[in-house]
């Protein structure tokens, strides 16, 4: 960062921890750091955190996030506010968009949620400042990834069309046992919400929907074999921006083999019932341990022939684990989710971007060498 922004953080959580900690350790110029939380015990306690970590000196200022009315203290803060990382669960990104907004602030958030981002994209259409969206890992970084690969196919083997665009991740445990072959890493709202909503992905070069956890396959990458199947909210705007271009494009949850089988026999148990995304949260929380110690398995890859009829194949894979980052050691999920966040709102405060900005207008090259991305993803073009 170029200067001194006021940088304001909504959410107290795992992620938000992760975000106002790299901000403090990896910023040329280190923000001021503005929390804002329906639990303003659990701000301070994400405040403490991030200055006991952290080896440089810090200023953070923490809010209670009101239900209705601002007072007047908050309304001074987010007057001066520059951008608004929002890390809050999905159903709370509207609200939050329109925070951004009232106060003229950049906007980057997290979710998957796909009517949230629609909404989204309407109120902020003709903004001043910038909105981009989906900006972690899953939608996120590998929609970036994955759009870098189609262009590099396109440019180095001379087409203008691909067959295939495949987009795999994982946030798994290192262990897995039966019966259901998984550990919580993350949001079990999130999990239970991806298997159970519509997929948006490409087939036969036309943006269609298809039923998640529909396509079940099994994949071997770095040697390991795991599952992989459709699941809600990982293509973020791919369908739309490369249909015509792409025979076939989808995103894919990856996960350790059984796992979904269980996921089955429980859906078979649940019926067809209008609540059945909480009804699979609860039966899923009920069985599966929360485990701290996780990595993250990702994969994408862009196929087709070159222009001399030769079928070629691009691929990327990474395994990330967890990271001392300052004094703490963070979750693979924590620093693979905030990295991206990081560089999307150094993309928004250093650039002069207007409106909504989705994961396909995000220039893939400078993204993925970025400050933010490089020391946790590493470098893709050297695989390349």
């Amino acid at each position: 960062m170029d200067r001194q922004y006021n940088i304001f953080i909504s959410g107290a959580g795992g992620i938000a921890r992760a975000a106002g900690l790299m901000l403090a350790e990896f910023s040329e110029v280190i923000p001021r750091i503005f929390i804002l939380n329906r639990n303003l015990e659990n701000a301070r306690e994400m405040t403490e955190w991030i200055k006991k970590g952290s080896s440089r000196s810090i200023h953070i200022e923490c809010f209670e996030l009101p239900e209705n009315k601002i007072e007047t203290d908050l309304k001074k803060a987010l007057k001066k506010g520059d951008i608004l990382l929002d890390c809050l669960p999905g159903s709370l990104a509207p609200e939050m968009a329109q925070l951004a907004r009232d106060f003229q602030m950049h906007y980057a958030n997290l979710t998957e949620y796909v009517s949230e981002t629609e909404t989204i994209k309407k109120l902020a259409a003709d903004a001043e400042t910038g909105f981009l969206l989906q900006t972690g890992l899953a939608p996120g970084y590998i929609n970036v990834l994955g759009n870098h690969l189609f262009q590099k196919f396109c440019q180095k083997f001379n087409v203008d069309k691909v067959d295939a665009i495949a987009l795999k991740v994982g946030a798994l445990t290192k262990h897995a046992v039966a019966p259901h072959y998984y550990g919580f890493t993350w949001s079990p709202v999130g999990v239970a919400t991806e298997y159970l909503k519509d997929a948006v992905a490409i087939r036969d070069f036309k943006e269609t929907s298809l039923a998640s956890l529909s396509e079940r396959a099994s994949i071997i990458i770095n040697g390991k074999t795991y599952e992989e199947d459709l699941t809600s909210g990982g293509a973020a705007d791919l369908p739309q921006s490369l249909k015509g271009k792409v025979r076939s494009l989808d995103y894919k949850t990856l996960r350790f083999p059984g796992h979904y089988a269980w996921v089955d026999s429980q859906l078979k148990v649940i019926g067809d019932v209008p609540d059945n995304i909480d009804a699979l949260q609860e039966r899923m929380e009920a069985m599966i341990p929360h485990i701290e110690e996780d990595q993250i398995i990702l994969y994408a890859s862009a196929e087709g022939m070159d222009d001399k009829g030769i079928r070629r194949k691009l691929e990327v894979s990474k395994r990330i684990l967890p990271l001392k980052i300052g004094k703490h050691r963070l979750r693979a999920i924590q620093t693979t989710t905030a990295a991206p966040l990081l560089q999307s709102a150094l993309i928004l405060l250093e650039g002069s971007a207007k409106g909504v900005i989705l994961q396909s207008e995000i220039e893939t090259g400078k993204f993925l060498k970025g400050h933010f991305i490089k020391p946790i993803y590493g470098d893709v073009d050297s695989e390349l």
